[in-house]
């Protein structure tokens, strides 16, 4: 067999063997059930720590403003390390603050309309967000170890894209409901139905 032919049989070799190592990539989906809420939306659906991997938060900071009277959005997932910035889209005066350790019950002062204050959140936490001006105002902030959420939609609806083949822990959480998690097989598109208990 001549050089070429070697070569050729080689190439093809190894185009058969590469799918069998290639670690491919999926969307996790499906609903959450929230026992006596009146929709299934706000729940956080999270991969938890992943064994030898860690991933750096985005270099672009994430947006919550406060218009209307209210935190927009109502429930931010975000990965260990992303600083959020705070804005302050109403005519009036807002504050920021939470009273949760994991944040270190930060509190941002007040600032009037257009200005924006920033937070790094370096530790894994579920945090409150509060405003002093308007006690009405709240917030959630859910800090995970992996960039793989979503927050489900009124429907119980989530979808994360992009998770490698693997076995993971899923967890989910909630304004109201009790935490809960379970081991899932991801392999490509993958669906998952959880519920959710006071």
């Amino acid at each position: 067999m001549n050089g070429k032919r070697i070569g050729f049989v080689l190439l093809m070799l190894g185009l058969v063997i590469l799918p069998a190592n290639y670690t491919g990539a999926g969307e996790l989906t499906g609903t959450v059930s929230a026992a006596g809420m009146r929709h299934h939306g706000d729940a956080v659906v999270y991969i938890d720590a992943i064994p030898g991997e860690s991933f750096p938060p985005p270099e672009q900071h994430v947006v919550v403003d406060q218009i209307g009277m209210t935190f927009e959005p109502h429930v931010l997932p975000v990965v260990l390390g992303t600083t959020v910035d705070f804005l302050n889209s109403d005519a009036f005066l807002h504050n920021v603050f939470t009273p949760d350790k994991c944040a270190e019950k930060f509190n941002l002062g007040s600032w009037p309309k257009g200005q924006v204050r920033s937070y790094t959140f370096s530790q894994p936490c579920n945090a409150v967000l509060l405003c002093q001006v308007h006690p009405e105002m709240e917030a959630f902030i859910v800090v995970t170890l992996t960039p793989y959420f979503a927050v489900t939609d009124r429907s119980g609806a989530f979808k994360i894209e992009g998770v490698p083949d693997g076995t993971y822990t899923v967890k989910v959480w909630h304004p109201k409901l009790k935490e809960i998690s379970q081991e899932v097989i991801v392999a490509g598109d993958t669906e998952l139905d959880l519920q959710l208990n006071k």
